[in-house]
């Protein structure tokens, strides 16, 4: 097992299992099907993202470098948590930006069942380490552990 530790956004504690990413999220394409169209899975709808394309996110802890794309990212995360149709936690390698952080607070704020832990400046050693299928446990102190 090792430990990261990374800065808290929205706190929470949580266990999931990873699904990885080491290209930008475009938040838009991927919850687009899920949001939209009622894939009630949630597998990722971005065809540009070979690594996650077709894969569920339902639930599972999302790891990735940042996001990319759309302006509306942030209000994405948010009916994604909305609709509960988030993943279990989002865990950055790099700093958060400032969309995807707005819809996680928003979500963490106004949506009242559901729960999303976010922690960003993981390190791009975290991202090189972590592989699909490996079980992440968040701390509340923004310790994340990959086993």
């Amino acid at each position: 097992m090792r430990q990261f530790k990374g800065r808290v956004v929205t706190p929470g504690e949580v266990t999931a299992e990873a699904v990885v990413t080491r290209e930008g999220f475009n938040t838009l394409a991927s919850f687009q099907m899920a949001l939209q169209f009622g894939d009630k899975e949630v597998k990722c709808g971005d065809q540009s993202n070979r690594e996650l394309y077709g894969k569920s996110l339902l639930n599972k802890a999302l790891c990735l470098p940042q996001t990319i794309g759309s302006t509306t990212g942030g209000l994405v995360l948010y009916c994604a948590c909305s609709m509960e149709k988030n993943p279990a936690c989002m865990l950055f390698a790099n700093h958060i930006d400032s969309l995807a952080a707005a819809g996680a607070v928003l979500a963490d704020v106004w949506v009242d069942k559901v729960t999303m832990p976010v922690i960003d400046s993981l390190g791009d050693e975290f991202l090189n380490y972590v592989k699909d299928g490996m079980k992440i446990t968040v701390k509340a102190d923004g310790v994340v552990e990959v086993e």
